[in-house]
This record gives C-alpha cells, structure tokens and sequence, in this order.
C-alpha cells in the first residue's frame, strides 16, 4: 500500500507530536519508508511545505529528503478534475477552488490507483461541509478511496523510536 501524504500530515507532526528537533526518529522513519516507496507526496503537497519559511520548509529541501519522499509522477488531469467535480461541485467560482486548494491533487493520485494507494491527512470527517468547505476523509469517502490520519499510519507501518534497529 503507498500511503500518500497530505502537507498538513508534516506540518501537524512537526508543531505538535513529533517536531524535528525533538523526535528526529519520526523524520528520519519517513524519509527510510519514502525511500522503500510506501510513503510518497505529490509535488503539490511539498510545494506547500517548501513555501513556508521555518524549519520544515528547510528540512523538506534537504535532497534526500525531497527525493526520498517525492510521489515521481504528473498529475493525471482529468482525475483531478473528477475529484473536483465529483468530491466537491463540478460548479465550483475561483474563490472556492482556491478554498480547494491542492486537495485534489493528492486525492486524484490516490484515485489513480484506489486498490494500492490511500490519502494520510490531519484532516476529520464532516459530512456536513459543502462544496468548497467539503474535508479530505469525506471526499475520500465518496470516491471509495481509503483515508487515514497519522496515528493509523504510524500503526499500519509500525512506527517506533526504535525502528531503526529493528530495520537492520
């Protein structure tokens, strides 16, 4: 399964439950699992956190850290557009896409292979937003793709402190 990542996985890890200077460990199990390819992000996702001026943005530009992590594919177009349409309205003015945002860019590399690939984000489920307000799980949802947040990730792939000496 390739887990792909939303930016606010990243951004939330490093604010709240992992920041890099104090579990280094957490960073340095997502570049060894974006390497072994069971963690990617699409390059909209790490535009997003290259943008920012702190030390994520630094840390993500690292070489191998970027292409450790790095999904190596173009966005396919008209999937994204389904997402758009189908997971948000197909009538969407230019205030609501940029609400969208890159949401559907990382939705859509999900949908390219839904049998094999799933969407991590911090994001909760309400079914209740609409449109443009609509949350990742819920599109998701509606597009049969499966949707995690971090805490199931770091159980589905075994994240530990001491995953390093287990991988040897």
């Amino acid at each position: 399964m390739l887990h792909l990542l939303d930016a606010n996985v990243l951004i939330t890890a490093n604010r709240l439950y992992y920041p890099l200077e104090r579990v280094p460990e957490f960073w340095e199990w997502l570049v060894h699992m974006g390497a072994t390819g069971q963690i990617k992000m699409p390059v909209e996702m790490i535009e997003e956190i290259r943008g920012g001026t702190d030390n994520l943005a630094d840390w993500l530009s690292d070489h191998d850290h970027l292409d450790a992590l790095l999904l190596g594919e173009d966005a396919d177009v008209a999937l994204v557009q389904r997402v758009t349409n189908e997971g948000y309205a197909p009538d969407l003015n230019d205030q609501e896409i940029e609400i969208v945002g890159r949401d559907p860019f990382l939705i859509a590399a999900a949908l390219s292979d839904p049998a094999d690939r799933c969407v991590v984000t911090t994001e909760v489920s309400k079914p209740s937003c609409k449109r443009a307000n609509r949350r990742i799980p819920d599109v998701c949802n509606d597009l049969r793709i499966r949707c995690l947040n971090t805490f199931a990730l770091v159980t589905a792939l075994d994240f530990s402190t001491a995953w390093a000496k287990r991988a040897v």
